[in-house]
């Protein structure tokens, strides 16, 4: 078999919502949502941004990858 190179590693993806709390006019309560996802350290060296939908601002927005 061969050895595990440990590729893949767990990532954490956090809104951008979370410095713009005061233009949040939507009756949602205010905070931080996070994601959390796996990628490939090889194939992406940097650091990630995908659309997801965040419930704190009831809307897709870009979700950065943080340590």
């Amino acid at each position: 078999m061969g050895k595990n190179k440990q590729t893949r590693i767990t990532i954490t993806l956090e809104c951008e919502c979370r410095n713009d709390k005061k233009n949040n006019k939507t009756k949602r309560k205010n905070g931080i949502f996070r994601y959390t996802s796996c990628k490939n350290k090889k194939n992406t060296p940097n650091r990630i941004e995908i659309n997801k939908f965040c419930p704190y601002c009831n809307c897709h927005k870009k979700f950065k990858e943080i340590k």
